[in-house]
């Protein structure tokens, strides 16, 4: 395997400050927003804009999307966008998770509050609240709550991971001053596009986010506390229980977390949990960062494809769940996109 990509010097990028960032992430969706969200599926059934908290925020809102004509109970997966931890917004996912709705699930897709006005532990309370929603409600929309598939992109991801690895971590949850609403034996799945879940590639050289990051997700900025002891309780990859759910992770050279991903990736297989991947070579120029949203690419179409697999084996109908889960996912091949041929990282 080549050496993985991961520097500054490598993605063309300076190590960024919080400040340039914010302003990259709220520029660059404009024409990503209207690119994602056109030529809505008409096959999808669309409840936008569901209050979770009852605040009438809008940074507490989610939407459901659902196949139309199910007659059966469906997994859910639950959806965090990205940003930076800083900006986004669930519209411009529309397309995307209704995409993946299509294949025969019901998804959420749902909004929370950003920094630098909150902390990460405010975010995990909004996903929690999410998730606590969800377990009420879905049953409304078709939803299976016992069968739930977590997932996200680049900060979303890391909350989604975060959020996963509380339900089977008590000292993580308690960490975070939340108690999960979700029951860890319903939790079946975690989805990961470019996220992060490795925080100690922030200390590395020629990382491409600055260290202000970190401070800025935790109390008073940091002050007064020691950042790499911090970063182990941002990093779900030091909490990977024995019964953690299996995951899917896409990524590529191309995308700023790579090399965090592929540590993800070691780890989890080092822990014997359950791993499908799918890796992009650089020379694929469509697969940027978070090019998973883009539904007009290739490439993101066949992450669509991966991920209707995924949630199939892993959340199947309760009578096949424990046949389904172990006779197909240990022979999950890791992908290398460029070739369409398994190999393992």
């Amino acid at each position: 395997m080549r050496k993985p990509r991961n520097s500054t010097k490598e993605t063309g990028l300076s190590r960024v400050p919080v400040w340039v960032w914010r302003a990259l992430m709220l520029r660059l969706p404009e024409n990503d927003a209207t690119r994602v969200r056109a030529k809505s599926i008409d096959t999808v059934e669309y409840h936008l804009d569901i209050d979770y908290v009852g605040d009438e925020k809008r940074d507490h809102r989610l939407d459901v999307m659902v196949p139309h004509d199910s007659t059966e109970s469906l997994p859910v997966y639950i959806y965090f966008h990205g940003g930076g931890w800083t900006s986004g917004d669930k519209a411009p996912l529309t397309k995307y998770c209704a995409s993946q709705a299509r294949e025969g699930m019901v998804v959420v897709n749902a909004n929370y509050r950003m920094a630098p006005r909150v902390q990460l532990s405010h975010m995990m309370q909004d996903g929690n609240d999410v998730l606590d929603w969800v377990v009420r409600n879905i049953t409304e929309f078709g939803g299976d709550p016992s069968r739930i598939v977590l997932g996200g992109d680049s900060a979303g991801g890391h909350i989604a991971a975060l959020l996963t690895a509380s339900a089977f971590e008590p000292e993580l949850a308690k960490y975070y001053g939340i108690e999960p609403h979700v029951d860890r034996t319903n939790l079946l799945g975690l989805v990961q596009h470019c996220s992060i879940a490795d925080f100690s590639v922030m200390f590395e050289r020629g990382f491409v986010l600055s260290l202000n990051f970190l401070r800025m997700l935790l109390p008073e900025n940091g002050r007064g506390l020691h950042l790499r002891s911090a970063a182990r309780f941002m990093s779900p990859i030091e909490w990977l229980d024995g019964g953690f759910p299996p995951v899917f992770i896409t990524t590529s050279e191309r995308d700023y977390f790579y090399r965090a991903n592929l540590n993800f990736i070691d780890a989890l297989r080092s822990k014997s949990i359950l791993v499908d991947t799918l890796i992009y070579a650089r020379n694929r120029v469509n697969t940027r960062h978070t090019w998973q949203q883009d539904s007009k690419h290739p490439e993101s179409q066949e992450v669509y494809r991966r991920l209707g697999d995924f949630v199939r084996r892993v959340a199947p109908r309760p009578v096949a769940a424990v046949a389904a889960v172990a006779a197909v996912l240990p022979a999950l091949p890791a992908l290398v996109a460029d070739t369409l041929v398994p190999r393992a990282l």
